[in-house]
């Protein structure tokens, strides 16, 4: 059986410019660090620029990727510039251009040089209540970008809803 590669998420924040990187297998035991991480970075008002580095990224569950849609609809509610994701990964590009991320994000296979310190985004425990909470909302980001994403998660949305 394969080992799990536990997955680590750093950021950095130069010149309102934020690097968000992915490493390993990004999955649901880190999303609440990320989404609380996401918000305030977000809502600080001093970013401009937002660059998501996955080329180091081998898996990203579906509320991951739900929580770096909201990433570039929070960029354009905020009338940012367009927001770039980098993957070098097939599989994790296949999935990202399947899900309509090319819509959202700019997509590069290659990452743009940067001299920014990364420092890793601190763990947080949450209950139960609030990691269901925070699927359901990655789950509906999701929803909202194409029909095929509405109905492969509709389901799980009203299931969990009415737990």
């Amino acid at each position: 059986m394969k080992e799990q590669n536990e997955g680590a998420i750093f950021y950095a924040m130069r010149d309102s410019h934020y690097v968000i990187k992915f490493i390993g297998e990004i999955r649901l035991t880190l999303c609440g660090a990320l989404d609380r991480h996401l918000e305030r970075v977000l809502s600080s008002g001093e970013c401009q620029h937002v660059l998501v580095d996955l080329t180091e990224s081998d898996f990203l569950d579906s509320t991951t990727l739900g929580l770096i849609a909201k990433i570039a609809i929070r960029a354009k509610e905020q009338k940012l510039a367009d927001p770039v994701l980098v993957s070098v990964n097939a599989d994790v590009t296949r999935t990202l251009l399947n899900m309509g991320f090319d819509r959202i994000f700019v997509i590069l296979d290659s990452l743009p040089e940067t001299v920014t310190e990364l420092k890793q985004v601190p763990m947080v425990q949450e209950s139960l209540e609030a990691t269901q909470q925070r699927i359901i909302n990655a789950h509906k980001v999701l929803m909202s970008l194409n029909e095929t994403n509405y109905q492969a998660f509709c389901n799980l949305v009203s299931t969990l809803e009415e737990k």
